[in-house]
């Protein structure tokens, strides 16, 4: 079976085209400036190099129609024909409280996932631009939308609502949904098969750290709580997101800077995060290099970042009755030894114990980095939410 996975932004596609026999990757890559001057479609090819292809991509059916014909190209593509491929699956983001697990996309599965762009308005109507453009170009062929927010749903209501008025939760769906749900679910799975393993008794805390973070509490495979909230902004100190912040300072900037809410939204969104605290960057590796030199913002943010991840890890050890295993991935998780150590520094109360050497030699790749003695197996598990997203639409098709 040939499963094409589709993660469609509001100006880009990535693809990933899997051959679901053994799970091997046939074909990857992305389009990207969609609708803007200077679009185009970068590939990984075979031998792992990268190329380039330069192609006017006006709105997302052209998108999708140029990757299928780059699947299908006799000197570039993976397969002979469309009729090869059996099913695409789609990242969705957001779906509310309507959707706890992967689905079919039918008429009214689509319309309920409509009903869900308030709370994720800039990624709900660009999702559903690729499921349209599929449908277009393929009329049969089976599509299913694997959801962010959905491994999040089983979250009991004490940790999920927020401490507001209840008609606000009645009126508007006001609440913590959570999102990375598909990467979560992936590495708690998958931690267990390396560890060789039962999820089932085991108390699980994901770290998805990267330039978006959130931390899940996982408990015989189930999400009991997880940081990100109603929007992604909430929970960590992320590249350019604030994270939690006091409400009434939201307001109060508000009133002394003259923004409308809009405005705020792009500040807490856009301008806040590392690069809002260190006026330099928003990418981990950039603010670690400028901090190593003396800059003295940057090193402020390395710690609150870090703090407040090892909070989080603290917090879900309460909430779980403790830990039996810590996982790190996303972009730093993986390949940052250097913040993997700041985030497990004074966990020794939890009985987590790091092997320094072992942890500094780890970049991208599946591998216990706690000591042997430790009580709580620390490991770096890289994520794969398009393998999960395939895995789900072959087992719904």
């Amino acid at each position: 079976m040939k499963i094409l996975v589709l993660n469609c932004g509001s100006s880009s596609i990535k693809y990933k085209l899997y051959d679901m026999h053994n799970h091997s990757v046939m074909a990857q890559g992305g389009i990207e400036k969609i609708g803007l001057p200077g679009s185009f479609l970068k590939m990984t090819l075979p031998d792992g190099t990268k190329k380039i292809i330069e192609e006017d991509i006006p709105e997302h059916t052209k998108g999708v129609q140029f990757i299928f014909q780059i699947l299908t190209d006799p000197q570039l593509g993976a397969i002979r024909s469309l009729e090869e491929l059996d099913a695409v699956g789609h990242r969705m983001v957001h779906g509310g409280e309507k959707f706890n697990k992967s689905v079919r996309l039918t008429p009214d599965v689509l319309e309920a996932f409509k009903a869900c762009s308030d709370l994720a308005p800039l990624h709900n109507p660009a999702n559903l631009k690729g499921v349209d453009a599929v449908a277009t170009l393929l009329p049969s062929m089976p599509q299913v939308g694997v959801f962010d927010t959905a491994f999040h749903q089983t979250m009991p209501a004490y940790a999920y609502m927020y401490a507001l008025p209840y008609e606000m939760y009645e009126k508007y769906g006001i609440r913590r949904y959570g999102f990375h749900g598909t990467s979560h679910r992936y590495v708690s799975q998958r931690v267990c098969e390396f560890l060789g393993t039962s999820i089932e008794g085991k108390r699980i805390i994901t770290c998805h750290i990267g330039n978006g973070g959130s931390v899940s509490a996982i408990k015989d495979g189930q999400c009991i709580d997880t940081s990100m909230g109603l929007t992604p902004l909430e929970g960590l100190m992320m590249g350019t997101r604030s994270g939690e912040v006091d409400g009434g300072a939201v307001t109060f900037i508000m009133d002394k800077e003259h923004l409308s809410p809009a405005e705020m939204s792009g500040l807490l969104n856009k301008k806040s995060g590392l690069a809002g605290v260190t006026g330099v960057s928003s990418d981990m590796r950039e603010v670690t290099a400028a901090a190593y030199k003396g800059n003295t913002r940057c090193r402020l943010a390395l710690d609150m970042y870090a703090y407040r991840i090892k909070k989080y890890i603290g917090a879900y050890a309460s909430a779980l009755n403790g830990v039996d295993i810590l996982v790190f991935t996303g972009g730093v998780g993986e390949n940052q030894a250097d913040m993997r150590e700041a985030f497990c520094s004074g966990l020794d109360y939890m009985g987590v114990s790091i092997d320094k050497a072992k942890n500094d030699t780890i970049h991208g790749e599946e591998a216990v980095i706690s000591t042997p003695d430790s009580k709580v197996t620390v490991c770096v598990i890289p994520t794969d939410e398009e393998l999960m997203i395939a895995k789900d639409t072959m087992d719904l098709v």
